[in-house]
């Protein structure tokens, strides 16, 4: 029987931010196929994880240590971010102000923050961001700037450049933060439309409402260890969330969906 791909392989790294130790022999994998929901709290370890897989930062060096994203180990840094799509908060609150709406999509193909008079794009894949501006429902905004898109809307532009180069995995970092109910309830129906049609999502999140029915599996980070794994309904229980956040918390379920209440 042929092993599952492995889109994202993390094997028994250290990690330090500055001169602080994050992860002590930090463990982690997601299968092509298996859309994955990382949960825990501020503190958690979520960031650095989000770095280390971006290349922003590396883990210290051990024998039997390593990072592989899509089978490899060692990546040319601009190909990498072109072929893992990544939306984040980080990327949205520094992408430039004055980039028009399509630009944002454009700018994909070169892993860029805006594109550039050197950066060549065919009809093809004009066209192409075209159809994903129109999937995303944003293709009245494409001569917008930036600046002057709501927040949701920036998201949808910053989700189009992620997948404008067709990754095999999207890694989204807190989806809804900063969103209204209706902009949420949009993003996570696209968000949803992606795994259905076969995209694997890693959905990187400490708000449990996030969690699409969708995604069938659930990792609890703390501490920067990863302390449970498995299926979603296993893992999204009272006792385990309240682990998890130090606090008594009960979980209301609707329809695929769970949401956390004070116990």
């Amino acid at each position: 029987m042929a092993s599952e791909k492995k889109v994202i392989e993390i094997k028994n790294v250290k990690t330090y931010v500055e001169q602080t130790k994050v992860f002590d022999g930090f463990s982690l994998d997601i299968s092509l196929g298996c859309s994955t929901a990382i949960l825990g709290p501020n503190g958690a370890g979520k960031t650095t994880l989000l770095k280390l897989l971006t290349r922003d930062i590396y883990p210290v060096y051990s024998e039997g240590s390593y990072i592989k994203i899509l089978g490899q180990d060692r990546w040319n840094i601009w190909e990498l971010r072109s072929r893992m799509g990544i939306v984040s908060d980080y990327l949205q609150a520094n992408y430039p102000y004055y980039a028009i709406g399509v630009n944002v999509v454009l700018s994909g193909y070169y892993s860029s923050l805006d594109t550039w008079s050197h950066q060549e794009f065919s009809k093809d894949k004009i066209e192409k961001a075209e159809e994903i501006m129109e999937m995303l429902g944003i293709e009245n905004l494409r001569d917008r700037e930036f600046s002057r898109m709501s927040t949701g809307q920036q998201r949808r532009f910053l989700l189009g450049r992620a997948l404008i180069n067709q990754p095999e995995v999207l890694v989204l970092d807190e989806p809804t933060s900063g969103l209204d109910l209706k902009s949420s309830f949009q993003y996570l129906d696209i968000i949803r439309g992606l795994i259905s049609n076969g995209k694997t999502i890693a959905l990187v999140t400490h708000q449990i409402h996030e969690i699409p029915p969708e995604v069938s599996r659930v990792i609890l980070l703390k501490d920067g260890a990863v302390v449970l794994d498995g299926e979603k309904d296993s893992v999204l229980t009272d006792s385990n969330i309240s682990d998890l956040y130090g606090i008594g918390v009960k979980l209301i379920e609707s329809k695929g969906f769970y949401q956390a209440m004070p116990a």
